[in-house]
């Protein structure tokens, strides 16, 4: 078993892809034909964005979506940078909503908490023990 992508369902692939790109320097690997499904370069694990249409194709019951949501869903994507407090900036300056600014937790890593437009939440922090 190997943990292969995260898949976030969004209104609009293309913008979600240009956001991460935008907030925190990650390069689009694919967008398919349709727009309905893209990729981004994110290193060993694949970060990928699907249209809310195909949820809805693959889920009878219907799912939450993250964008919908007036609060963030229980579940995160974290990214490890060792300046948090300049990736921070640049997710604002992109569009990014604060939820909690940088700080340094008592084991020392310094965290912050980001909702992206498309809803999904992002924490960036520093790598534990640096």
């Amino acid at each position: 078993m190997k943990f292969g992508y995260t898949i976030i369902y969004v209104p609009n692939v293309d913008a979600s892809l240009q956001f991460f790109e935008q907030a925190f320097g990650f390069s689009k690997r694919f967008l398919h034909e349709s727009g309905t499904y893209g990729e981004l370069e994110s290193g060993g694990t694949t970060l990928a964005f699907a249209a809310h249409e195909l949820a809805s194709a693959n889920f009878e019951g219907g799912h939450v979506s993250a964008s919908e949501s007036t609060k963030p869903l229980g579940m995160e994507l974290g990214f490890v940078t060792d300046d948090v407090e300049s990736a921070h900036s640049r997710a604002l300056a992109a569009g990014a909503i604060e939820l909690a600014p940088p700080r340094t937790k008592p084991w020392g890593q310094v965290v912050s908490y980001l909702r992206c437009p498309d809803g999904a939440l992002v924490e960036l922090c520093s790598p534990i023990g640096a």
